[in-house]
């Protein structure tokens, strides 16, 4: 990754910064470096704190961002994401990051959203169709398609997605305003939820013929993550 793309990523990065403390409520200390080990913490936004004495640099790092997801499955994409499960350091900051590669010639992102995050991408390499759909009434589709440099916000809870439009590999970078963004890929959670939603509720809802409910339902559904 060239050094004007981290440069860009550490600043969309900032950015998401600027405004995420009006989703995870704000911290009443300076930091809270994450532990699962509950003996001797204090919990606090959801994540227990380590005691701060034992804190270190690593704590507050993360590498791998330049390394390219494996996209050999069936949507040919993979999202890295950055919570506060892999850098401690994120908690109670609001904030997360993931890093999305997408295989040359309709790589995609599925429509999902994110419970608990805005978002903001900035595209570093390839070419990307990328859009989000509004709540009722209107579900009004706001779409482009984005070259490296180009940035795209998704709002709060919306529906959303990232194609790849291009004959090459892509890569974008995610910044998100929560330390645990959450994702609910749609179909995933239609079609592959455990124990299996009712069938006649999902012919319903999306008009669709019972045999192929059933048939979708029995089949694998992959998760970008």
């Amino acid at each position: 990754m060239k050094v004007a793309n981290l440069l860009g990523a550490l600043a969309l990065f900032a950015l998401a910064s600027s405004f995420a403390t009006a989703y995870d409520p704000s911290p009443l200390q300076d930091i809270c470096v994450a532990i699962d080990d509950t003996d001797s913490a204090v919990l606090v936004n959801g994540k227990f704190c380590k005691n701060p004495s034992l804190y270190t640099p690593d704590d507050f790092s993360f590498s791998g961002f330049d390394v390219p997801g494996n996209t050999s499955n069936q949507l040919r994409v993979h999202v890295n994401l950055v919570t506060a499960d892999l850098m401690p350091g994120l908690n109670t900051l609001g904030v997360s990051m993931a890093r999305i590669d997408f295989a040359p010639n309709g790589g995609l992102n599925p429509p999902h959203y994110h419970p608990r995050a805005s978002e903001v991408l900035l595209v570093l390499e390839g070419t990307l169709y990328a859009g989000f759909v509004t709540s009722n009434p209107d579900h009004r589709l706001f779409a482009k398609i984005l070259k490296p440099g180009d940035l795209f916000v998704f709002p709060f809870g919306l529906v959303h997605l990232q194609l790849n439009m291009g004959k090459t590999p892509a890569v974008a970078i995610a910044a998100l305003t929560s330390q645990n963004p959450g994702v609910n890929t749609v179909a995933n959670a239609i079609f592959g939820a455990s124990p299996s939603i009712d069938p006649a509720v999902i012919t319903t809802a999306f008009h669709l013929d019972k045999e192929l409910v059933e048939d979708l339902q029995t089949q694998e559904w992959v998760n970008p993550t």
